[in-house]
């Protein structure tokens, strides 16, 4: 309001005309945005997305509390394990610049720009699906609608990164609790249980750190529920944990120590920080019901007159009767081990997974009312043709138990690692040299030498010992997993990557050691295994003792000729079967190693799911 100009307490007549002074000045006019000012560095303006690092979790639109963002379909981008084809949209007509999105943000894609100005006559263009100025110059808005917004793009060509998530100030814990573990210099002296567990309050620290975004979900070959068991273990409540882990999975003692934990590669918070304990939290819940039965309470459905018979019991074969139990058939269940878990009976040594904790699993399948008959082997003590004539269905989770041999010369000198691994966890302790060389790089190998190294403190309690690997892969392509590699190195193993066997030397009958030639590739140009290299570079490993454990395959005698003709197999030499786990021949089913090429019990869990839908379809006619 303009001030009038007062003589004795009046308004002035001649008081407007002392405007005058000001017709001949410049007058000051803002043109923002046409021309720009610079913001405040704390300005918070329009967000922007790195495509790249999104994973499309969600945890954005879950915090926001004007529910202003809204995880949008993306065709363009195919979604994967740990990965959905979602981005943020952002609608600015709710959406109060607080910044939460940011700090909850687990890769750190979204954060907040300095721009903050659209000028539009449309409300309805106030929804904006963030992206990054990498991958979309005009931001994300369409090119065929008008906004001053594109004025402001001058401001990325300076420092325009406006307010960004700090990981030390995020809304969410970065780093895992600690499992507690037995150190290297004990454990690896005896065959203790090296995890020790967690007690209740690490459980429930740990199990706050999930976001329950569900990519883990996606990504388990099984689809287990685990934001679920996970918060009701965040919730005390381990025996409701332990009846939705059952849902999917009935083995979770076992899964609970040796799952590949598809899972925990795909968490959210695994992007900058340490996914979540998904494995230790199952073990968790399984460890603090003493007794699976009276807890869950399970009961078959009513009895259907139809027999089925598993081949094999191993994770999939566990699992396969387990679920055809519920469903009411009756299911028998052969295995040639002396105790249920197959391959996990006999592979990971005790202090990874031990024979009690297998043992409880099994024994709660059994008292639903599988029937079991163990040291059996079929082919041998019963004919497959016998269980194909007497039972209704068959499934085969037979999984691989022939251990390959690296067929170098003298190669008959050399243990196989099945032979050893078996023969140390449920049977007579090998006796071992005191200068080991392990061929392999995969976890079967890392198993074999840890071992290996254990024997060794036990038998020469005194002496100076060595364990050493060599594989044909270099450290960027060994197989086995990064954290036994590590454990291992920290028992002292040794490791000669990117080497091959070329021959076990001998002397007077004894090993003395390995000859060893440099490898130049690993795999051809399509990525198939075929090793070439330098024949003029070799190495010689001293040592008293080899063990081979290049890989295992199936042993399929058991089956007739007649009918094994009939088995399709797939170009890997896998078992076709349908989506329901049928064959080819229509009352055999199959799953797990000898199936599917993950090679591990997870997937053959999910196998056995499939397979007991196939089955009851099956059997019903469908």
């Amino acid at each position: 309001m303009k001030e009038k100009s007062k003589v004795n307490g009046k308004p002035s007549l001649l008081g407007p005309f002392k405007a005058i002074k000001y017709l001949f000045k410049k007058p000051v006019t803002l043109r923002y945005p046409f021309e720009l000012k610079e913001p405040s560095l704390r300005c918070r303006g329009f967000h922007l997305n790195d495509w790249d690092k999104c994973t499309g979790c969600g945890n954005c639109a879950d915090i926001c509390p004007n529910e202003a963002v809204t995880m949008v379909e993306i065709p363009e981008i195919e979604a994967k394990p740990g990965e959905k084809n979602e981005r943020p949209q952002i609608d600015y007509g709710r959406c109060c610049f607080c910044g939460l999105c940011v700090d909850i943000c687990p890769p750190g894609s979204l954060r907040l720009s300095r721009d903050y100005f659209h000028i539009h006559f449309k409300t309805s263009t106030f929804n904006l699906l963030a992206k990054d100025e990498k991958i979309d110059k005009e931001h994300f808005l369409p090119a065929d609608k008008y906004s001053v917004f594109k004025a402001s793009l001058a401001h990325r060509k300076k420092d325009n990164e406006g307010f960004s998530s700090e990981l030390k100030y995020s809304l969410f814990e970065p780093k895992r609790v600690s499992m507690p573990q037995v150190k290297p210099e004990e454990r690896k002296l005896s065959f203790v249980e090296q995890v020790l567990g967690y007690s209740k309050e690490e459980a429930k620290q740990e199990a706050s750190r999930c976001l329950e975004c569900k990519l883990c979900e996606d990504a388990c070959p099984a689809h287990l529920k685990i934001s679920d068991y996970v918060r009701a273990i965040y919730e005390d409540k381990p025996d409701e944990s332990l009846r939705k882990i059952f849902e999917d999975n009935p083995i979770p003692a076992i899964c609970g120590r040796i799952c590949m934990a598809h899972c925990e590669d795909a968490c959210s918070l695994g992007k900058r920080g340490e996914p979540v304990a998904v494995r230790w939290l199952k073990r968790y819940a399984s460890d603090m019901i003493e007794d699976y039965k009276k807890t869950l309470r399970l009961k078959p459905a009513k009895s259907i007159d139809k027999k089925v018979a598993v081949i094999g019991a191993g994770p999939g074969g566990l699992s396969v009767a387990y679920f055809l139990r519920l469903k009411g058939y009756t299911v028998t269940v052969f295995d040639s081990l002396p105790g249920g878990g197959g391959m996990m009976r006999i592979g990971p040594p005790p202090y990874r997974l031990p024979i009690e904790s297998i043992d409880k699993d099994v024994s709660h399948i059994a008292s639903l009312g599988v029937k079991f008959r163990f040291n059996t082997t079929v082919g041998k003590d019963i004919l497959f043709e016998d269980i194909y004539k007497n039972y209704d269905a068959i499934h085969l989770g037979i999984g691989m138990t022939v251990s390959h041999s690296t067929r170098v010369k003298n190669s008959e000198k050399a243990y196989l690692a099945l032979q050893f691994l078996q023969e140390n966890k449920i049977g007579k302790k090998v006796k071992v040299g005191k200068e080991i060389i392990v061929i392999g790089g995969g976890n079967v190998a890392i198993d074999v030498a840890r071992e290996a190294l254990r024997l060794q403190h036990i038998q020469y309690p005194e002496e100076k010992v060595i364990t050493k690997t060599v594989s044909l892969e270099d450290w960027d392509i060994m197989p086995a997993t990064k954290e036994e590699i590590e454990d291992a190195k920290a028992e002292g193993i040794q490791f000669n990557p990117g080497w091959g066997p070329k021959e076990i030397k001998i002397e007077d009958s004894k090993v003395k050691g390995l000859l060893c030639i440099k490898v130049k590739s690993v795999f051809d140009e399509q990525r198939r295994f075929r090793p070439t290299f330098y024949e003029e570079k070799e190495m010689f490993l001293k040592g008293d003792m080899v063990i081979e454990a290049i890989g295992q395959g199936p042993n399929f005698s058991f089956i007739p000729k007649e009918l094994f003709k009939k088995l399709e197999f797939t170009p890997r030499r896998k078992i076709k079967v349908t989506e329901f786990g049928q064959t080819s021949i229509p009352k055999v089913f199959a799953g797990g190693d000898i199936v599917n090429l993950n090679l591990d019990a997870i997937t053959a869990i999910a196998d056995a799911k499939r397979a007991a839908e196939g089955i009851d379809l099956y059997l019903k006619g469908n």
